[in-house]
């Protein structure tokens, strides 16, 4: 289980170690080459609540009678990870690429469907989701290139449905599936940035970096670079870990609106249980997605046009002693709120999910997985809309 999450957690972050590579081929040169990776599939009913019908902004469940299954990929992609890296004098450099597909294809789309299916999945998603360069020694490291963002990173790297589900995100589309982007924190995304980050393998790790900017209209001009931090300490099974966010854009009326944010969470516990808790805050910074319904108006309300979100998760895993099978339970939630430059709203995004996770083999995990979603609004509850999403998965990692 300990070996699966750590090369979970390499994936997702691109710090797979050559000592989880399946492959590993040392040249002549001093340089090493690996290759890791993993492929799951899982099988997905979903159910909407017909009787709902919120149209709160930022609500992310639908309303559908009827109840739709995919075989598709969870919330962790497949992942093919392609490491190179070498010693030059006193410097560690390399170099990394993470191809992260799907295994479903979209449907309903006319221009890759027929009759609802698409033509040998030519719409199937190859993301090349990592690309970068590293450059390092005993003073720290810099990362040049896109990779997931610091803020918020450690939320989802320590959230039990990347070993699954979680909520689906709608069930017709490609991607990945949601987990709890958007039901307990902000997607960190994987954006170009030049980050630096203290030397590794210490309690204490920090990192910080400038990143490609996002528009968040109306605020759409980008003259300068977004700013992310992380901190995390760790020791033993105990890890603690806060971050901040901060960008600045400007209107075509060259109003100006700053956003910002923070994130932090703590995770303890033994080889037998783990209690886990995070949350963010931010204005600006909008829900589910980065900047997604970040602002409103027309733009000339500068901060006032910034919408305040927050939200958080609490989790309980637990393995019995010399079991291979995990028991988790979590609960999450997001708020988004209105600018105090529009009409109120307060829309509410929460799921509670519980999972089983057998460790068949050293490689092999089995997932069994039920979700419960629901979006609110505090204007009329009875408008909920609800979501049931049972799964069971295979999920392989070499």
């Amino acid at each position: 289980m300990k070996r699966v999450a750590l090369l979970c957690m390499g994936l997702a972050i691109g710090t797979a170690s050559v000592a989880e590579a399946q492959l590993t081929m040392q040249m002549s040169n001093g340089w090493s080459f690996t290759f890791a990776g993993n492929v799951n599939a899982f099988l997905v009913y979903e159910n909407e609540d017909d009787a709902g019908g919120t149209g709160s902004t930022g609500a992310i469940v639908g309303a559908s009678p009827d109840g739709a299954t995919r075989i598709r990929t969870g919330l962790l992609p497949a992942f093919a990870v392609l490491d190179a890296k070498g010693k030059e004098g006193e410097t560690d450099v390399g170099v990394h690429f993470g191809f992260a597909p799907q295994i479903q294809c979209g449907i309903g789309d006319g221009s890759n469907s027929v009759n609802g299916q698409g033509h040998d999945c030519f719409g199937a998603q190859i993301d090349m989701r990592q690309v970068f360069l590293t450059v390092g020694g005993s003073w720290g490291q810099i990362l040049a290139g896109r990779e997931l963002g610091l803020f918020g990173r450690q939320n989802i790297l320590t959230d039990q449905t990347l070993f699954g589900v979680g909520a689906t995100g709608g069930q017709l589309g490609g991607g990945t599936t949601l987990g709890r982007i958007g039901f307990g924190y902000i997607y960190p995304q994987f954006k170009a940035q030049m980050t630096y980050s203290t030397a590794a393998g210490r309690p204490f790790q920090w990192s910080i970096g400038v990143f490609d900017p996002a528009t968040n209209p109306p605020y759409t001009s980008i003259e300068m670079p977004r700013l992310e931090t992380e901190a995390v300490w760790s020791s033993g099974n105990t890890k603690v870990w806060g971050g901040g966010l901060f960008q600045s854009n400007k209107s075509e009326t060259d109003e100006r609106a700053s956003a910002y944010g923070l994130s932090g969470g703590v995770r303890f516990g033994s080889s037998v249980f783990s209690l886990t808790g995070s949350g963010y805050w931010g204005k600006g910074l909008g829900t589910t997605l980065l900047f997604l319904n970040g602002a409103t108006g027309g733009g000339t309300g500068g901060g006032d046009d910034l919408r305040d979100s927050y939200g958080g998760i609490g989790q309980l895993t637990f393995t019995p002693a010399n079991s291979k099978v995990t028991v988790g339970g979590s609960w999450g939630i997001s708020i988004l709120k209105a600018a105090d430059s529009e009409t109120d709203f307060e829309t509410k995004n929460w799921l509670a999910s519980g999972g089983i996770y057998y460790q068949a083999t050293k490689s092999l995990k089995v997932v069994g997985e039920f979700n419960y979603a629901v979006s609110s609004d505090d204007v009329d509850a009875t408008d909920d809309n609800k979501s049931i999403a049972p799964a069971v998965g295979l999920m392989l990692f070499f």
